[in-house]
């Protein structure tokens, strides 16, 4: 059943979240002016990814309509920044990131948002883009907190390094550069990045989390995602055969959107992948 609000949309837009383990960082959220207590969705964006990139904006409040407590955040060391978050200002963040960092953010942002009196700390649901899926499968087997899990274009796996001479020549300059397609920006990736990784392989484990996750489970994937190979949707569908898998044909890895966005409506594969997600937390968490 699809729960329509008439009533006014809240927009709290770059709220400053403390860590601790990592720096300040900014997340937003949309939800309906409700007498009710709302479940919790968690956005996570991906690789070279923000809060505010392409259609976002517009997926939050289509998830807010329909009467859900929408969060999205930037993680502390996407390379944006708390005074310019639309931009990777602040490269030298970028080239710190680490896997246990966004863990660590997307822990913070659980903690912040749960405690929210709007909020029904009963149904938390984590939706992740991409490499944002893989870290959202991950939270998600470690956290108990969390009931719900969708993936949207994810990776079946946080080994995504350079190999052999690649990574030997990494390892001795100590950094990689990335070019950024859209904004010509040379990224850098420090060694660290590897270190964080092979010190806590089992805890990135994106396979064993997936097959281990005992919660309602849906991937999202388009079959023409240029980024990440439909393959790794049948793959994490295999390895968790209770969860559902759902393919977009000829999608590409970001339904459809682009940065910037300026169309007042999703592009088509994004509303159905939207709609798609709102129907199955209905009938698995809402109406459960």
């Amino acid at each position: 059943m699809k729960v329509k609000y008439k009533m006014k949309l809240i927009k709290q837009q770059n709220i400053t979240i403390s860590n601790p383990e990592t720096k300040k960082f900014l997340a937003d959220a949309f939800y309906p002016e409700s007498g009710e207590k709302l479940p919790l969705l968690i956005f996570v964006h991906g690789y070279k990814g923000y809060k505010d990139w392409g259609a976002w904006n517009l997926m939050a409040e289509k998830f807010a309509k329909s009467g859900f407590f929408f969060v999205k955040f930037n993680f502390s060391h996407n390379g944006t920044t708390i005074d310019d978050p639309h931009n990777f200002a602040d490269l030298e963040a970028f080239g710190n990131n680490n896997y246990s960092k966004e863990l660590s953010d997307l822990g913070a942002v659980i903690d912040y948002f749960i405690k929210d009196s709007k909020v029904d700390d009963q149904k938390v649901v984590l939706i992740g883009h991409s490499r944002g899926g893989g870290i959202s499968i991950v939270k998600t087997f470690g956290d108990e907190r969390i009931n719900g899990l969708i993936t949207l274009a994810s990776v079946d796996s946080l080994e995504r390094f350079p190999k052999g001479d690649d990574l030997e020549k990494w390892k001795k300059r100590g950094v990689y550069y990335v070019l950024n397609g859209r904004t010509k920006q040379e990224m850098p990736h420090y060694y660290q990045f590897y270190e964080d990784f092979e010190k806590n392989n089992v805890l990135f484990d994106v396979e064993r989390a997936a097959e281990m996750a005992k919660v309602h489970f849906l991937i999202v994937h388009g079959t023409k995602d240029e980024s990440v190979n439909v393959k790794s949707a049948d793959h994490l569908h295999i390895l968790n055969p209770n969860s559902e898998l759902f393919l977009i044909e000829n999608a590409d890895h970001t339904f459809g959107a682009k940065e910037p966005w300026e169309a007042t409506e999703l592009p088509n594969d994004l509303k159905k992948a939207t709609e798609k997600c709102i129907e199955f937390i209905n009938q698995k968490i809402v109406n459960e």
